[in-house]
């Protein structure tokens, strides 16, 4: 049996989507917080913010089982499976008339936009190797970060015409039309002759295996507070535009430029990570970070928060934090897995979900703390990034 491609482009275009529902579910969202916040939480609106916290921790539990599934039973079916969750919990998230459902179905929802996330990039593996399969995942990285840039944009048109409810339906389109064109145009590419039976205990192997390795464990823990402070600023920039500087209704043009030039990190980290080494460039970025967010909280302590000067540091900083991630997140993973080469697609998985679930439980305290000054963000994300470049030292050089 052989594996049947689709038109290159074609296989580009079907793979960048599936690869931004996880992008559109989280930043689409951030113009209807207010909105949700005054329904269904008016007197503590900062608990709206557990709408991309709960999402991301599905998603995160869903990695760690989604990459081992799909070698099980197929790439097909775990993506089509995902999708149907994803689709039944956003008619969930849709009907919700409390944050208790509201917060379940996120989860539930990120639960399901992990099959689609992890199995593509295995599909890409599955089809395409070496210089190709760089070159087409840079393809697909393109999109992913064009869309945080648009999809706020999106939510505001959505809203303004159906309300915050209309925000999942759109969820319930988008995953439908990736669906069917998965389910009608692409093949399935692990064949059954190389499917690996799902065990419990080889995903347990892995979790001690990579709990006892120093190195994993330190970049794992680097990786986990550069979610948090990601995570942190996701779910307070809509609040601080709103609340802190009356711009509510020009956030999704803002955020959209913020993505836009934040996205230029992860071409700066193809290009100079050959020269430089993932360790030195990680270590370079948590600095600047320490800088630049230093700045901004002894800029919140000097400087009226209705100034110029304040809102235009904001935007600095928003922009830093968006642009580190691009040049430690892909680093740290690859370190993470320097030493886990025998199990790399399990470790993959352990690795990806520890961090991706304590950076987000990580980001909770700093977002409930906002009061209308960005202090407790500043602060939190200035300690956050301080004790990420201490946590490097244990982090040997790669090798080569």
């Amino acid at each position: 049996m052989t594996r049947r491609r689709l038109p290159y482009a074609e296989f580009v275009a079907l793979m960048a989507m599936l690869a931004a529902t996880v992008a559109f579910s989280i930043d689409s969202m951030l113009p209807a917080l207010p909105e949700i916040a005054v329904e269904l939480t008016p007197h503590a609106p900062n608990v709206a913010q557990g709408i991309i916290i709960s999402f991301v921790i599905g998603l995160g539990a869903g990695t760690l089982v989604a990459g081992p599934l799909s070698d099980a039973f197929g790439r097909k079916t775990v993506m089509l499976t995902g999708t149907a969750i994803y689709i039944a919990a956003a008619l969930l998230a849709w009907r919700a008339e409390g944050l208790e459902m509201m917060f379940a179905a996120r989860a539930l929802q990120g639960l399901g936009a992990a099959g689609p996330r992890v199995a593509a990039m295995a599909m890409v593996r599955d089809l395409y190797s070496g210089r190709d399969m760089a070159r087409l995942i840079s393809f697909v990285m393109i999109v992913f970060t064009l869309v945080p840039a648009i999809a706020p944009t999106i939510g505001a048109g959505i809203i303004a015409f159906t309300g915050w409810r209309g925000i999942f339906v759109a969820f319930v389109v988008f995953s439908s039309i990736s669906a069917i064109w998965l389910g009608l145009r692409q093949a399935e590419t692990r064949l059954p002759e190389n499917r690996v039976p799902f065990r419990p205990a080889r995903l347990r192997h892995a979790l001690v295996e990579v709990l006892r390795n120093r190195q994993v464990m330190a970049t794992t823990g680097v990786q986990a507070l550069c979610f948090a402070m990601l995570f942190a600023i996701l779910v307070s920039a809509q609040p601080i535009f709103d609340i802190t500087f009356g711009l509510n209704a020009q956030f999704p043009l803002y955020f959209g430029a913020i993505a836009l030039l934040a996205g230029s990190g992860a071409f700066l980290n193809a290009r100079f990570v050959g020269r430089l080494g993932m360790r030195w460039l990680v270590r370079a970025t948590l600095a600047g970070q320490i800088a630049v967010s230093a700045v901004m909280v002894l800029a919140t302590i000097l400087l009226p928060l209705d100034s110029s000067l304040y809102f235009w540091l904001t935007l600095l900083w928003f922009t830093g934090i968006f642009f580190q991630a691009g040049l430690t997140i892909g680093n740290l993973n690859a370190l993470a897995m320097e030493p886990m080469g025998h199990i790399a697609g399990m470790a993959a998985s352990v690795v990806s979900a520890t961090s991706t679930i304590v950076g987000s439980l990580m980001a909770v305290p700093l977002g409930l703390a906002f009061s209308g000054s960005p202090m407790p963000v500043a602060a939190g994300v200035l300690a956050y990034a301080v004790a990420a470049l201490v946590l490097m030292r244990a982090v040997p050089k790669e090798r080569g």
